[in-house]
Order: C-alpha cells, then structure tokens, then sequence
C-alpha cells in the first residue's frame, strides 16, 4: 500500500494518541470524518496498523525488573529454532523476542517482577528446553526509553 500524506497525518497522530477521534483526526488531515473512517479501515485490512491497544506502566503492574538475554542455540536446525520461537512468544513475561544474526541467535526482553521469577523463567525456556547452548543476561538499571512507535516521515 503507497501511504499519501493524509495517511501519515492520521498515522503520526494515532501513534501518539490511540484515542484521538476520528472527528479531530479528519481536521488534523484535513478530511472529512468518513474519508478518515475509511483510509483507517483500509490501512487497519493492509497490515499498516497492525493493532490498537493502551501503553500501561510495568512498575504499576509490579513488573520492577526489566532483562535482556542473548540466547544461543544448541543446534540450529529450522524445527528446532521455530520451537524456540514458539515457546519464546507464548511466554507472557517476553515483551519482545528477536531472531538474529551474530553471537547470539535470540535476544529477549524480559518484564518481571523479581530475580526469583526470572531465574524460574530461565528454567522453563532455557534449561528445559534441551536447546538453548548458553544465554546472558544483562540486568536493566534505567528505562532511558521505551516504546514501540514507528518513524512516520510526511515524505
């Protein structure tokens, strides 16, 4: 889908507000509300935006601790990492899980609420997996930046 740049208007200001109605997105990008209804519903059946939900506050969940591990696999083979994969995104406690090249095959970002709980994590999806070689983790000391908005350049 070739964006215009009416649909990058709407884009940039829903990234930063889901909540926006549809009303002030139209005088934003100057369109009425049903062109607005109508672009969002196509840009929603292109894959463009791909979901809307709410941002919420780790901490105010009691998730005090965030962990990044580099995973590296015992064996390569495509089951075995689409396995890994699979168990990886069906935990709820990782926020992200990346497949990628270098040292290390996986790199996951942890929400937890304690040590405790991630050292139970670990044994879970790491040593009862029967295919993880070694992971490391690194400890987050400060939330400098977080998110997960995309650039939206108004080419």
């Amino acid at each position: 889908m070739k964006l215009d740049t009416y649909d990058r208007t709407l884009l940039a200001a829903l990234q930063s507000d889901g909540r926006v109605p549809q009303s002030e997105l139209g005088q934003r990008a100057h369109l009425s509300t049903a062109a607005v209804n109508r672009r969002l519903k196509l840009l929603e059946g292109a894959g463009v935006i791909e979901k809307f939900s709410a941002q919420l506050s780790p901490r105010a969940l009691g998730y005090d601790l965030t962990v990044i591990v580099e995973v590296k696999a015992e064996n390569e083979r495509a089951h075995l990492l689409d396995e890994m994969q699979r168990r990886f995104a069906a935990c709820p406690q990782v926020q992200q899980c990346y497949y990628v090249t270098g040292e290390w095959d996986f790199v996951l970002i942890f929400l937890v609420r304690s040590m405790d709980q991630y050292v139970e994590l670990t044994r879970e999806l790491f040593f009862e997996s029967g295919n993880v070689k070694s992971f490391n983790t690194l400890v987050v000391m400060n939330r400098v930046k977080t998110g997960s908005t995309v650039p939206v350049d108004m080419v």
